[in-house]
């Protein structure tokens, strides 16, 4: 069990790691265009232009919030199936089954907090921005 947490642990790490270096041109864009409006040069003053397609903050964040849905969904699906072959290989023996019926809870509670999440994000940064 252990050796799954740290497992999962890494996965997290990396996938953070990968999404912020994915996302800082995009937020470094963002901030040069904030900057750029509070001076009052986004009228095409030199250096100041922002070339057309480039990622928004809004679409950064909901790159972000897909992948992390995406890696929970993925986690949450191996642990239910963890959790059921815990309770097929338990044997009858109550501790066991308990336990994989705790695990199995938790995965199931675990996909419910992260839609609520993703769900709660997504109204507001399109409130926000």
């Amino acid at each position: 069990m252990k050796k799954l947490v740290l497992i999962a642990l890494t996965a997290v790490t990396l996938l953070v790691g990968v999404v912020a270096i994915h996302s800082a041109p995009a937020l470094a864009a963002s901030a040069k265009d904030e900057i750029c409006s509070g001076v009052g040069a986004a009228s095409g003053a030199s250096g100041c232009s922002t070339p057309k397609g480039s990622p928004t903050v809004n679409s950064v964040i909901n790159t972000v919030i897909n992948i992390i849905s995406a890696f929970v969904g993925v986690v949450a699906v191996i642990m239910i199936v963890f959790a059921g072959f815990r309770y097929v290989t338990s044997g009858g023996d109550s501790s066991k089954i308990s336990s994989a019926k705790n695990t199995l809870i938790y995965a199931v509670v675990g996909i419910v907090v992260a839609a609520l999440a993703q769900v709660i994000v997504r109204y507001v940064v399109t409130q926000i921005l």
